[in-house]
């Protein structure tokens, strides 16, 4: 088997978007003189890869990182790599991509692009040995996924309770919100903050798990007084409090506080993450198997975060991190983006591929049955997107 062609398809959205009362904080938002610090953060463009063999199967992977740098970067720097290759040598082609892009990759965008075709790859290795890619993984771990609700956007504290107790009694026993107040609003959001996670908590009770988000907005100074002050709530985690890069002060954040620490969203292959190991910076490690380098970098990383301890609970629902979730003793849950209306461009999700998993009572299935990744493009209801090949 070998491979004959490489699509790409950059998915524009161009229909209705919610823009009221989605405000949280970002990394532009402890900036002076911003008047939309979230706007680097919304994305609406999806990438799609398509790989195609010469028996006809097709192999779908996806970015939603940068997507149309990525797409150029795949078709003028990755695509010629693997042309003609074997789509079942995943290892080798990792590295061959890998080490071919090292001068000029290594994160960002590049890895993305990487990682979309590396989970086409594994998707044409189920297809063609008829079997679902969690269980070339290593199979089975659980007997369903359990899962996090992942929304609560709003600082409208009447509106976050009604949506956390909605949740509540759909059976989600985990929820996470975000940082509505940012670090520029100095000790006044930072009490703002703190009452979002209060009335959350009142909400749902002590049976029902919270986490929150900071989305890399802070510094150490209030990052700290932030997890002093989020002591009584019993959080989960506090998630990318700092700058990704940030390493040593996570490392030092640690030891001023008993709420775990997670992160790795904005982190890359496993020497971001031996990194993040060695400096003993985090409790949970939450990359984004469509941005890490794949299933292929996916697994090792899971290892690894086993042997120190460290929990593994990939960014996104989504089906390329629900196969590493069930493959993984370090991996205890997933996170779920329900589908809503368009809002910040995570949900684009729903709008182009058939066959994601939907929560049924706060737990996510996969089909023993259904090779590959499961996945195939939408050909009805798409005319919100505009399709660049």
């Amino acid at each position: 088997m070998k491979i004959t062609s490489i699509r790409t398809k950059l998915y524009q959205w161009n229909g209705p978007v919610k823009t009221a009362d989605t405000i949280f904080a970002t990394p532009v938002s402890l900036l002076p003189f911003q008047k939309d610090s979230q706007a680097a953060y919304r994305f609406f463009s999806w990438l799609v890869v398509e790989i195609e063999t010469d028996n006809n199967l097709v192999g779908i992977g996806n970015a939603g990182l940068c997507p149309d740098v990525t797409k150029l970067i795949i078709d003028s720097k990755l695509k010629g790599l693997l042309i003609g290759e074997d789509p079942t040598n995943t290892e080798l082609l990792y590295e061959k991509m890998y080490r071919s892009s090292v001068a000029f990759g290594r994160k960002g965008a590049v890895m993305a692009a990487i990682s979309a075709l590396d989970i086409a790859l594994w998707d044409i290795k189920g297809l063609a040995a008829k079997q679902p890619v969690f269980k070339l993984l290593g199979g089975r771990t659980k007997e369903y996924i359990p899962t996090y609700y992942s929304r609560l956007y709003t600082r409208n504290l009447e509106s976050l309770q009604k949506e956390a107790e909605d949740f509540k009694s759909q059976g989600f026993t985990g929820m996470k919100l975000r940082c509505g107040y940012p670090l520029t609003d100095g000790m006044e959001g930072l009490k703002k903050n703190v009452e979002m996670v209060k009335v959350v908590r009142d909400a749902v009770g002590d049976d029902v798990e919270i986490m929150l988000e900071a989305y890399m907005g802070f510094n150490f100074p209030y990052a700290k007084k932030l997890l002093k002050a989020l002591e009584p709530f019993n959080l989960r985690w506090a998630e990318e409090l700092l700058l990704p890069d940030e390493i040593h002060l996570f490392s030092k954040l640690k030891k001023h506080t008993s709420i775990p620490l997670s992160g790795g969203e904005h982190e890359y292959t496993r020497f971001g993450f031996h990194d993040l190991i060695q400096s003993n910076a985090l409790d949970i490690f939450q990359f984004d198997t469509n941005r890490v380098g794949g299933f292929t970098e996916a697994q090792k990383i899971c290892t690894m975060a086993q042997m120190h301890g460290i929990e593994v609970i990939p960014h996104g629902g989504q089906m390329h991190n629900l196969h590493v979730v069930m493959s993984s003793f370090a991996s205890p849950m997933a996170e779920y983006f329900p589908q809503t209306e368009i809002e910040v461009g995570n949900e684009m999700f729903w709008y182009i591929f058939d066959g994601e998993a939907i929560a049924e009572n706060g737990k996510l299935q996969l089909d023993d049955n259904k090779p590959g990744v499961g996945l195939t493009l939408k050909t009805k209801n798409i005319e919100h997107f505009k399709i660049i090949e």
